[in-house]
């Protein structure tokens, strides 16, 4: 199993976005999802169609109350569970002040819960406080949605701060997987300057003990798309809503990349609706050799000319580029004998 924490302290970048349809996008590849909700304004919650009211056990009743992990987990379609929030999640952080263990009370719940998911996938509030810290130290990787803008970008370095001190202190398991850049144009200058930023950034970490040591930016790009934005208003994933979209293609690359990312992963079975794979392979009929190869790599045979042949002269010959057998010796004659002498004379 996989526990992947989508953070990004800044606002408006697409994390609940990224979540919402990176999941659905890996359920359709086959995958057991299960969506955790860690934002108090519950819009991944909202995304898949579920009113965040008192009646529904939620992340605060887990957190707070005596309840279960999974008592928590509602179904909402093949392959994808959701674990809820509501507006109460606001308030945890003050009622565990006093909590001894605050900082890991998810992991303990996950870890006695006998749960069944190949992935969960927790949408983090945009700050660092408690319910971050939650989720970093329960996850296994992080995934970093960003704008390519350069707010953003002074943003990153804040958070992996914190992702290093987790690191150190709650969970040396946790690692930096990525950076997924969203609503990204690739015809502006700015996006490329950003781009060449982080891979900057990333490689001066590449053999230092550091939880993003190993990361990559991911190729696939989120291009801005109005599907995208319109979707959430129709409690549908972009899969649904627009499955032919930008958005929804953008996000399939992005789960098989993601799916791929972690070393000897088996290599997942395409959805229908991804890039289509040939039935099967035909084999192209062997041409035949050309003759003038023949004429270069093996010598023509001999052949005697017909006496009523036209003889053809030796310059058209060499300009067609055939081997022209060399000219016998003259035989000499036979030295005479002294019997032919004798009747001479």
């Amino acid at each position: 199993m996989r526990c992947i924490a989508l953070i990004n302290q800044k606002g408006g970048v697409g994390k609940t976005t990224t979540t919402v349809n990176l999941g659905a996008a890996l359920a359709e590849l086959g995958q057991r999802v299960c969506l955790v909700d860690l934002d108090p304004q519950a819009h991944l919650t909202i995304n898949y169609g579920m009113e965040p009211t008192a009646d529904v056990v939620s992340l605060y009743n887990v957190l707070i109350e005596e309840r279960s992990f999974l008592e928590a987990v509602h179904t909402i379609d093949t392959n994808i569970a959701l674990v809820p929030s509501s507006i109460d999640l606001a308030a945890a952080e003050i009622e565990l002040v006093s909590v001894l263990g605050r900082e890991t009370i998810l992991k303990e719940k996950l870890k006695s819960a006998q749960h069944d998911f190949d992935f969960i996938l927790l949408d983090c509030p945009p700050s660092l406080g408690l319910l971050t810290i939650n989720a970093l130290a329960v996850a296994s990787e992080v995934i970093v949605p960003m704008q390519p803008h350069f707010l953003a970008l002074q943003g990153v370095g804040k958070l992996l701060e914190t992702v290093a001190l987790v690191s150190r202190r709650m969970n040396p398991a946790l690692k930096v997987s990525g950076i997924v850049l969203t609503m990204f144009d690739s015809q502006t200058k700015l996006s490329t300057e950003v781009v060449n930023d982080l891979n900057g950034f990333i490689e001066n970490a590449k053999g230092k003990p550091l939880p993003w040591a190993n990361a990559k930016i991911f190729e696939s790009k989120i291009r801005r798309n109005i599907k995208l934005a319109e979707s959430p208003s129709f409690g549908q994933t972009i899969l649904k809503y627009e499955p032919q979209s930008h958005g929804a293609a953008d996000y399939r690359a992005l789960a098989r990349e993601v799916f791929a990312h972690v070393p000897g992963a088996a290599k997942p079975v395409m959805a229908p609706v991804a890039v289509p794979q040939p039935t099967m392979a035909v084999k192209p009929p062997a041409l035949p050799a050309p003759v003038a190869e023949n004429v270069a790599l093996k010598p023509v045979a001999e052949k005697k000319v017909s006496v009523t042949t036209k003889p053809i002269e030796e310059r058209k010959l060499v300009a067609a580029k055939v081997r022209i057998p060399p000219k016998p010796a003259p035989t000499p004659p036979p030295p005479v004998t002294p019997a032919e002498i004798e009747a001479l004379t």
